[in-house]
């Protein structure tokens, strides 16, 4: 009951459907935020701002000085006090004060061609003219500048309230004083008059209140000394609004959103394309492995984009391969199942026939034959149970197993010593070891699953070997490899059989040897042994003299340790 609700629990899909691909947004995301960033400090635009602020409060001060210099010389007069010499020329310590009419006068003409407001104070700090107040018989009137009508489309008023909300991420004006207007009147003075009537010259960036536009604005002042003779008598402060400062950055920023929504298209667009170009093969990837997954037939096909040239077709052709190799993988399971029941089949058969027999055998001749032919069975059931046995467990041996130098030299040594101290028979076939000298034979391996190869070669050249004979093997190195030959003076291999004599359960006996003594599974496993090391073995006849075999030779290659 547990397998079967292991099996509905892996046939559910790993994959959930997904309106937007995560892949996707992260993409996106990654390329719209480096977009943004850059932008934002694009936007922000400090340096430029602080250079116009600059340049128009020496433009300011400029004309501040020419204005107060005009005032120190036309719009004076003498004090009471003051006596002229007889040459003219005022006495040391005459004084001179500014006369309100002519400084008023002057100050119209020469705000007439500047839309800079003007104002004067005499040297108390007491207000005597102003540009934006006029003053008559009648009273004052204060000029009050409105703004302009607002006559912009719905589009530009949204894409200024886009740039408002923008700009009020940047680092805002709080840090400026605020600029607050005096009453007309008031004698109280501004800190740059104040220190203009000290002798110095002052400006000061001011920001208002919110304007039209919901945003602080920009005042700037500059206050200047008049003087004559270097006598202080009174200043001059020219203030002028910031809007030109804020309509020249508002229109570089509105040019710099324009590139941004540009390249911010452009960037979504590109981002959707490399999405496309990452997360669809992914996702066409991840499906056709579900299918494979889930289904039950071969005809699920891992899509093949291996002509991209990049890791994902990198990736399709590393599961391609792995799909086929599970599928080869599991041919041979199948193929291994099949004929372990086939082998296991003919001596189950035998043994059965024997039973069933002897219990109605009365004849004791009969009934120890029929016992010894049980005997048999039982030995070759067990035989070819343990080799299946080994070559089930091989492939998860060697896929466990750390590799170690092995020194093949040693090894096929260690055999020739063991043959001649074990050979009891004079007319048993020989073992001949020929390697060359100094050379190193030392290949990355298993040492046990290695000598459990040359053993079944020498066995089984051992056993196809005449009296008498002699089985060679010999060693060397060629180029990066490991050349073992194992050569006998048998009578070859059948021509046609080089490959088959490595499949699984193969037998191809002497004549006159006893049926059933070997399993057919050492050359396979050998085989496997082999290829699992990166190596091959392959299967020829020795020629003779008169054309036939004169003999099989085994070829065993293996890689050399780095």
């Amino acid at each position: 009951m547990a397998s079967v609700t292991d099996t509905k629990t892996n046939s559910r899909p790993l994959l959930r459907r997904r309106a937007v691909s995560p892949l996707t947004l992260r993409i996106l995301a990654v390329n719209v935020l480096a977009l943004l960033l850059l932008v934002g400090g694009l936007l922000y635009l400090g340096r430029y701002q602080d250079r116009l602020i600059l340049a128009e409060m020496e433009a300011l001060g400029t004309e501040a000085r020419i204005f107060a210099s005009a005032l120190g010389e036309g719009a004076v007069q003498r004090t009471a006090s003051a006596e002229t010499g007889d040459d003219g020329e005022m006495d040391g310590g005459e004084t001179y004060e500014l006369s309100a009419e002519l400084a008023r006068q002057m100050v119209r003409r020469l705000v007439e061609a500047t839309e800079t407001r003007t104002r004067l104070y005499a040297a108390d700090g007491t207000p005597v003219s102003d540009s934006r107040v006029l003053t008559g018989s009648a009273g004052t009137i204060q000029i009050v500048e409105l703004p302009a009508p607002d006559e912009r489309g719905a589009l530009t008023r949204a894409a200024v309230r886009l740039y408002n909300w923008l700009t009020d991420t940047l680092p805002g004006r709080d840090d400026l004083p605020v600029y607050r207007e005096r009453p007309p009147g008031r004698a109280e003075p501004y800190p740059d008059v104040e220190r203009a009537l000290s002798g110095e010259t002052a400006g000061t960036v001011w920001r208002t209140a919110e304007t039209a536009e919901g945003r602080p604005g920009l005042v700037l002042t500059v206050a200047v000394p008049v003087q004559r003779y270097k006598q202080v008598m009174g200043a001059v402060m020219l203030s002028r609004s910031g809007a030109e400062i804020d309509a020249a950055i508002r229109s570089v920023r509105f040019d710099i959103l324009r590139v941004f929504a540009l390249a911010l298209a452009v960037t979504v667009l590109l981002s959707f394309y490399l999405a496309g170009t990452i997360a669809r093969p992914v996702r066409m990837l991840a499906r056709a492995a579900e299918r494979v997954r889930t289904g039950h037939g071969r005809h699920m096909e891992i899509p093949d984009f291996t002509g991209r040239g990049d890791e994902i077709g990198d990736l399709s052709g590393a599961l391609r391969a792995m799909t086929a190799a599970l599928w080869t993988r599991m041919d041979a399971i199948e193929r291994f199942a099949a004929d372990v029941a086939h082998e296991i089949k003919n001596p189950l058969t035998s043994l059965r026939s024997a039973v069933e027999t002897v219990s109605r055998v009365n004849d004791p001749d009969r009934r120890d034959r029929l016992m010894a032919i049980i005997a048999d069975d039982v030995q070759r059931l067990d035989r070819l149970i343990s080799d299946i046995s080994n070559a089930s467990r091989l492939d998860a041996e060697l896929s466990r197993a750390e590799l170690e130098p092995v020194d093949v030299g040693a090894v096929l040594a260690m055999l020739a010593d063991i043959h001649a101290t074990t050979m009891d028979d004079a007319d048993a076939p020989r073992l001949a070891v020929d390697m060359p000298v100094g050379q190193d034979l030392t290949v990355p391996g298993l040492e046990g699953r290695l000598t459990q190869v040359f053993q079944n070669l020498v066995a089984n050249a051992l056993s196809f070997s005449p009296p008498g004979g002699t089985v060679r093997l010999a060693a060397r190195r060629d180029g990066r490899d490991v050349v073992v030959t194992v050569a006998d003076d048998g009578p070859g291999i059948p021509e046609g059989k080089e490959e088959a004599i490595f499949d699984r359960f193969y037998t191809e006996r002497p004549a006159g040897e006893k049926f059933g003594t070997h399993s057919g599974l050492g050359l396979s496993i050998s085989k496997q042994i082999v290829e699992a090391h990166g190596g091959a073995i392959t299967a020829t006849n020795r020629p003779g003299p008169d054309g036939q075999p004169a003999g099989a030779l085994f070829t065993v290659r293996l890689p050399r340790a780095d």
